[in-house]
């Protein structure tokens, strides 16, 4: 998604609010149908339920939060459940909305459980009042939204340290053991979400789910090499690969005199050449780098910025944005910036002396990169300590399947095997490349998809 999200989303729709949870006889929570069900076709039918937790699962009888789940049931009888968690760590369950028929394709039979992690979605905000649909910004925060934002952050930093991926995992736990109804269930994260699914793991363990489908696997934890911090250098090097392509191609090299990235870096060196990119033109590269569509487009965006001439440029763009509409529908979908900020500072940073001239200098040698290593610096918001989970891979994996891109410019491919190799011990995991996709398999490969997952369930399931 993150930073780990994927492409910016900026809605700003109000919308019914969901159904709370029902409660069978026996007072545990089921689902209820949902109030915004009729708001947009891709939601008709589905159920919702909002679920009380702790704020801090350490801190039993203190404050609680609450917790959205949608489901959307499996057309005819249902055969077990499928509980997707997004990425981000910013993203909602929104982020999955798009994509419910691949899902259905995979895992035919199976209904898909999608809750909003704690800060995201029509779960408890960092910011309630700020992060709500209906005020200014919808669920995204803009203008003056913010300074009020940060001064309720600090106010209680109690509170805001409590959004933390342990508490979130065990949020995940306590969902499906309250929702559980016995049949087989498997349970897939993507990006931020792969950390989050296993961190769950680690506090629940491998019974929690029958099976487990890691889409764009995080690097691990402790890695120095592939951290947020260094996301434009991860960025770069994908973009250079695919610029060598071109160089090995007649068709695509015969529009530049010597190498792609000479012309690259002769566009990026004048200020009249690069305008057109806007104020960060390393960034809207990078952007392009995260459909295969438009990264197949690179080439002639930077011969045509080379030659005077924007249109391949303005057509990148609008496919791009006509991408990121799809997410238009769901109020809940803008990614959550402060819980993006809370979380990556206080996990995913191993350089918390990181200063914006220190971001500035690493992207002067760069072609491409990211805006997420910025994000890192947002001061103003408490973070809290690693627990002793952080960096411990789970003791024991149900059946795994990973999912992975060979040009993922986000969760590289060499920091996915490394996580892979830490963990693979804990059980039964197989590695899945998928040739020259990007980032979240799901959206850019959703055939592989489709398939891979169809034959993973058929293979490990009990039924």
């Amino acid at each position: 998604m993150l930073s780990l999200s994927r492409i910016p989303l900026f809605v700003s729709l109000v919308a019914a609010s969901p159904a709370v949870a029902a409660q069978d006889a026996n007072g545990s929570e089921t689902f209820a149908p949902c109030a915004d069900a009729g708001t947009h076709a891709s939601l008709a039918g589905t159920q919702c339920a909002r679920i009380e937790a702790p704020l801090d699962h350490d801190a039993a009888g203190g404050e609680t939060i609450e917790l959205f789940v949608r489901r959307f049931p499996a057309e005819g009888a249902a055969k077990g459940e499928l509980w997707l968690v997004a990425g981000g760590p910013g993203e909602s369950g929104a982020s999955f909305y798009p994509f419910i028929d691949t899902l259905r394709g995979g895992a035919p039979g199976y209904d898909l459980v999608i809750p909003d992690h704690r800060g995201t979605g029509f779960s408890t905000r960092l910011c309630p009042i700020e992060e709500s649909p209906e005020s200014a910004g919808g669920t995204a925060i803009e203008g003056a939204e913010w300074g009020t934002c940060f001064r309720a952050l600090n106010a209680v930093p109690d509170r805001t340290r409590a959004f933390s991926i342990t508490n979130a995992a065990h949020d995940l736990t306590m969902l499906m053991d309250r929702l559980d109804d016995g049949r087989p269930r498997y349970l897939y994260g993507v990006s931020y979400g792969t950390q989050l699914v296993l961190r769950t793991l680690a506090v629940a363990g491998k019974d929690v789910a029958d099976g487990v489908i890691l889409d764009s696997l995080v690097p691990p934890e402790a890695t120095e090499e592939f951290d947020l911090s260094r996301r434009s250098a991860v960025v770069d090097m994908v973009g250079r690969q695919v610029l060598a392509e071109c160089d090995a191609l007649a068709d695509c090299s015969r529009y530049f005199a010597g190498p792609a990235a000479d012309t690259l870096s002769q566009v990026l060196a004048d200020p009249d050449l690069a305008e057109p990119l806007g104020p960060k033109p390393k960034y809207t590269l990078g952007a392009f780098l995260d459909l295969p569509e438009t990264r197949a487009m690179l080439p002639y965006v930077i011969a045509g910025l080379k030659a005077g001439d924007a249109r391949w440029l303005e057509h990148a763009e609008a496919r791009l944005a006509e991408l990121s509409g799809i997410f238009a529908p769901y109020p809940q979908a803008a990614s959550s910036i402060p819980l993006v900020s809370v979380i990556s500072r206080s996990e995913n940073n191993p350089r918390p002396e990181l200063t914006a001239e220190t971001i500035a200098e690493e992207e002067a040698g760069l072609l491409f990169a990211s805006p997420l290593p910025s994000l890192l610096l947002m001061g103003g918001i408490p973070a809290y300590e690693k627990d002793d989970l952080f960096a411990a891979p789970p003791k024991a994996l149900p059946p795994t399947l990973v999912m992975h891109g060979t040009l993922d410019p986000k969760t590289t491919l060499a920091g996915a095997k490394q996580h892979v190799a830490m963990f693979e011990a804990a059980g039964d995991v197989e590695l899945i490349e998928i040739d020259r996709a990007p980032h979240f398999i799901l959206m850019v490969a959703p055939d592989e998809f489709a398939a891979r997952l169809n034959s993973f369930i058929e293979a490990t399931s009990t039924d």
